[in-house]
């Protein structure tokens, strides 16, 4: 199947084809007719599996198919809105809404916390078609009156069972009293617990399910390998392994902030560029490890879970679990940053 064959409007094809895609990912394919019906979706994806482009195509497409409608200040009102736990994803979603509807009369704007109000709050008022936002800043807007939901048409909620997980079910339950009943709902989620399904069963009205990937399982493509080895001999040995196979990309990753820095700390002092990324860093810090790391400046990235979601980068080549996670579902997001879009 090609993407000329899913009746995009030619705009939005013009984008997508300068992106080199030609042919559409499993999700992709299922997707985007079922969204364009109108049909509310359940869609079970790990990251990794085109999920974004799945949601974000025919959302420009019926955005941009539809009357704009204004706000109670005579600007454009949300019609879209897309929620996302961390502000890495957030970033990234908005990008590809940029990145798809260039070529569309649309406007769009991500939101999210660490950084000031004001220029979100001046965006807001020259009116937005689409909203990307994390929960909690989209609250605070809510909360301060700088934001109306009123008129949301379409909903997405990506990464649903990571929301969950950082505790945003109250804030999600907030926000869907702001917006109306009568609605499109999106929900994406890589592993399905009986929250998510609580949650679907509420949400959703006769969704399209779609599953593309078994439950809970790693992506094919990846190769994994263990090397058992004692607590204290765990830095050299990471060490070691980089310089051996003179890995110029690895995110490494590790259970808590602290252990992010020191293991950070120690690869830089061995001679291998390295920063850390979890939730104590300012934003603009974050923004700035992740832009080195995608440039080649900084060889290792060590981060924390909450840091995991979300990062994607081209052709990623490997990735080291430092300290194996709590529960299984992050193992499977941890590996899930290479292996993407049929690399392997």
């Amino acid at each position: 199947m090609k993407f000329e064959e899913l009746n995009l409007a030619p705009a939005i094809l013009k984008a997508v084809l300068e992106q080199g895609y030609d042919t559409p990912t499993p999700i992709q394919a299922q997707a985007i007719p079922a969204v364009l019906a109108g049909s509310d979706l359940l869609g079970g994806a790990q990251t990794g599996t085109g999920k974004t482009a799945a949601f974000t195509l025919p959302l420009l497409q019926r955005l941009s198919s539809e009357p704009r409608l204004t706000n109670r200040r005579g600007v454009n009102a949300v019609r879209a809105l897309i929620m996302t736990p961390t502000r890495e994803l957030a970033a990234q979603v908005e990008e590809s809404v940029r990145t798809y509807g260039k070529y569309l009369d649309l406007t769009s704007m991500v939101m999210f916390g660490g950084v000031g109000m004001g220029a979100q709050i001046e965006k807001l008022r020259r009116g937005v078609d689409i909203l990307v936002a994390t929960p909690g800043r989209l609250l605070d807007h809510a909360g301060q009156g700088t934001l109306d939901l009123s008129q949301v048409q379409i909903l997405v909620l990506d990464e649903a069972d990571r929301m969950l997980d950082m505790g945003f079910i109250h804030d999600i339950k907030k926000v869907l009293a702001l917006v109306p009943k009568q609605k499109q709902t999106l929900l994406f989620s890589a592993t399905f617990s009986d929250e998510i399904r609580e949650l679907t069963n509420s949400l959703l009205r006769n969704p399209v399910s779609i599953q593309v990937t078994p439950r809970n399982t790693t992506v094919q493509r990846i190769t994994q390998t263990i090397h058992p080895v004692g607590r204290s001999k765990k830095k050299a040995l990471l060490t070691h392994i980089i310089n051996e196979h003179n890995w110029s990309q690895v995110l490494v990753f590790t259970r808590t902030k602290f252990g992010a820095n020191n293991v950070a700390e120690h690869l830089t002092k061995a001679g291998i560029p390295a920063m850390a990324l979890h939730g104590n860093k300012s934003q603009t810090a974050r923004t700035q490890a992740l832009q080195g790391f995608k440039d080649g400046n900084i060889r290792a990235l060590v981060a924390t879970d909450i840091a995991a979601r979300g990062i994607d980068i081209d052709e990623l080549p490997h990735v080291v679990n430092y300290e194996i996670p709590n529960v299984s579902e992050d193992y499977v997001h941890r590996i899930g940053r290479t292996g993407r879009a049929g690399n392997s």
